[in-house]
């Protein structure tokens, strides 16, 4: 006796570059993933909060975060669901929790985690052997 299952077709996507470590590393990459979501066709609804997701990411990466750095980003469209995950890996704290780079000034800075956890369905950080990743998930329906 054969089964037919309803088989609901999905697409995933990945993307994956490397952050230079200088200045207009972060808006260079910016301009990239915009062009690649468009490719993608990631709904409308999200593009915004996502770019302004990897820029807070990719920011954290290069302030403080011991270099090489890395974004990976993923579109599953699958069950009526689109989700784009955001990751970024770094090599881990520059400086101990509290301190900051010499030039930045504490009250200029540090509200990045909040826009993440603001625009994100969900997100979190996980510590792995030689680095960090902090990782956001959009979801359109």
């Amino acid at each position: 006796m054969a089964v037919q299952l309803d088989m609901v077709p999905w697409e995933a996507v990945e993307y994956v570059a490397p952050l230079p470590h200088g200045p207009g590393a972060v808006s260079a990459l910016r301009r990239q993933v915009r062009a690649l979501l468009d490719d993608w066709r990631v709904s409308p609804e999200i593009v915004d909060d996502s770019l302004l997701v990897v820029s807070e990411l990719l920011t954290n990466a290069l302030v403080h975060a011991v270099p090489p750095a890395e974004l990976r980003l993923s579109w599953d469209r699958r069950d009526g669901l689109s989700t784009l995950r955001i990751e970024v890996t770094d090599g881990g704290p520059l400086l101990a929790p509290g301190q900051w780079p010499l030039g930045i000034d504490p009250d200029e800075h540090g509200r990045g985690e909040s826009i993440v956890h603001a625009l994100a369905s969900r997100h979190g950080i996980r510590v792995h052997p030689g680095g960090v990743t902090r990782w956001a998930d959009l979801v359109a329906l």
